[in-house]
């Protein structure tokens, strides 16, 4: 077999990656043991027979089981992977571009040519509070629309188009791009960008994570303003050679429902630009983060499943791991690089997860200020 398998033991369960298709499954143990006998070349029959004896049933009804699990886990038999669009190599870049920005964060400047300012509003709005008025730049990336598709080109090579319903993946690119851009590194290098807010007390870094509308950005940027720091917002990388929190600069989105809650401390959100977001189906505003003097990276030994929930009493209890993997994984980017992924698995088995609900701010703080201290 040629797909690589990671298995990691994690709280009496397994905890499998697949290098088909970069999937990963929380599996019995057993189950586990079978696809990684699989994987390094034992028979089919071999597996059944002792498999039916241990579990006293027969070789022919272990026998479709050991192969729903060699199908699933180890042959590619369907198309997944999105490779670069045709496209992309019979288009050409424009002449002009009518808006161009440029961009300053960890002493690299980033020029973005946008061929309108429909293609600014992708992107520009999150990273408005970064403009500089140099005229010099290190990278430069252009944005255009041809043909219904969205492009992105990197020092004039485009790298890759995406379709409008596509337009979460080309912000995800672009995201990705810009951090690669301001720390040096590859794709290559990260372990995984996950769907949370990051905050910090200049030491280490916590992610909130939750589905969308659970008030993981509420909740940074309540923090924020009593004295902790935003490491990142929606887009939280993680580096795999040393399982650090990247520091990402773009602002913080406040959605209309969280206004109430945040414009007593925010007074700029009361007349702040609005955005529509079509694609995402809803209306933001976005807060500067204060992003001044904070450390580039830190490590990360917390995961809070954060919960905003008008009138509810505080309830801030531990997450089985099982429940916490099986929320993170489905919303983040993993690496699908053999040593990202075991890097990822490592990472996840020594990590604390909780569950916080709450619905007043002074609750938040003082939870959050005791697991900073390790009081949790």
């Amino acid at each position: 077999m040629n797909t690589p398998i990671i298995s990691k033991e994690i709280d009496a369960k397994s905890y499998v990656w697949s290098g088909l298709n970069n999937q990963y499954a929380v599996l019995e143990k057993e189950i586990a043991q079978l696809i990684t006998a699989i994987a390094k070349g034992d028979s089919l029959s071999t597996l059944a027979s002792a498999f039916a004896s241990k579990n006293l049933v027969s070789k022919a009804e272990a026998l479709p089981l050991l192969q729903e699990l060699k199908e699933q886990f180890l042959e590619d038999n369907k198309e997944v992977e999105r490779f670069k669009n045709k496209e992309v190599y019979h288009t050409t870049i424009p002449a002009n571009f009518e808006t161009t920005y440029t961009y300053s964060s960890k002493n690299t400047t980033i020029r973005v040519a946008f061929q309108s300012e429909l293609e600014a509003s992708f992107v520009h709005p999150k990273f408005a509070h970064l403009i500089t008025q140099s005229t010099n730049f290190d990278i430069e990336f252009k944005v255009f629309i041809k043909d219904g598709r969205i492009y992105l080109a990197k020092n004039n090579t485009i790298y890759d188009s995406w379709t409008k319903e596509e337009l979460h993946y080309f912000q995800g690119k672009f995201s990705m791009e810009f951090i690669q851009a301001i720390y040096g590194n590859t794709e290559d290098d990260w372990m995984g960008v996950f769907h949370a807010s990051a905050v910090s007390n200049q030491k280490k870094a916590i992610l909130f994570l939750g589905d969308s509308g659970n008030g993981k950005s509420t909740s940074l940027a309540l923090l924020q303003k009593h004295g902790f720091n935003c490491m990142a917002d929606d887009f939280v990388p993680v580096l795999a050679k040393n399982k650090n929190v990247y520091h990402f600069p773009a602002a913080i989105s406040v959605k209309q429902k969280s206004l109430q809650t945040l414009i007593p401390f925010y007074k700029e959100l009361q007349n702040a630009k609005e955005y529509h977001l079509k694609g995402l189906n809803k209306i933001v505003r976005y807060l500067p983060p204060n992003n001044t003097n904070i450390p580039s990276h830190l490590p990360c030994n917390d995961l809070v499943f954060i919960k905003y929930t008008k009138d509810a009493p505080l309830s801030f209890t531990k997450l089985a791991k099982e429940n916490a993997f099986q929320q993170l994984v489905p919303d983040s980017w993993l690496s699908p690089k053999k040593e990202n992924a075991r890097e990822f698995l490592n990472w996840f088995q020594n990590i604390n997860c909780y569950q916080l609900t709450y619905s007043k701010t002074e609750a938040l703080i003082t939870t959050v200020s005791k697991l900073f201290n390790n009081e949790s």
